[in-house]
């Protein structure tokens, strides 16, 4: 069964670093599940399934190649499994933290087959959209229309 992940919720950061999920993603990630570094300078969020999918696709690149050792390195040496305490939080780690400047304030963002977690100052400016018509025409270039 592929899990589809879609909204966007605010919430914050405490001083112990830890971050409440949103009851409607935490019934489809469970109780444990992977935090890591993300692209854009936010984190990844991904249920054990997609995570091991994920994992077998790294496993799958070429040591030989610098790039894919780096790709590798980037999304697995910060990879943290992390458990929901009984108030629906979670504990960060806080190299994790600092890689996507999560000070307070936070966005979860659900985006597929993952969720985001983004400080909400890199949000606001990841999520500019006066230019989505001109993504658009890539998107039908890469056979997504719409």
């Amino acid at each position: 069964m592929i899990v589809m992940y879609m909204g966007e919720y605010n919430h914050t950061v405490d001083a112990k670093g830890r971050l409440i999920i949103p009851s409607k993603f935490r019934e489809k990630l469970g109780d444990t599940f992977v935090v890591t570094k993300g692209l854009d300078g936010c984190l990844f969020v991904y249920d054990n399934t997609e995570w091991t999918a994920f994992e077998e696709k790294l496993k799958a690149l070429p040591l030989m190649n610098k790039e894919s050792r780096k790709f590798v390195r980037f999304f697995l040496a910060g990879a943290a499994s992390v458990e929901v305490d009984k108030q629906g939080r979670i504990l960060l780690p806080p190299s994790l933290r600092e890689f996507a400047d999560l000070d307070k304030e936070v966005i979860l963002a659900g985006v597929g087959g993952h969720i985001e977690i983004w400080s909400k100052d890199r949000w606001a400016e990841a999520s500019e959209y006066d230019d989505m018509d001109d993504i658009a025409e890539h998107m039908a270039e890469l056979g997504l229309m719409i």
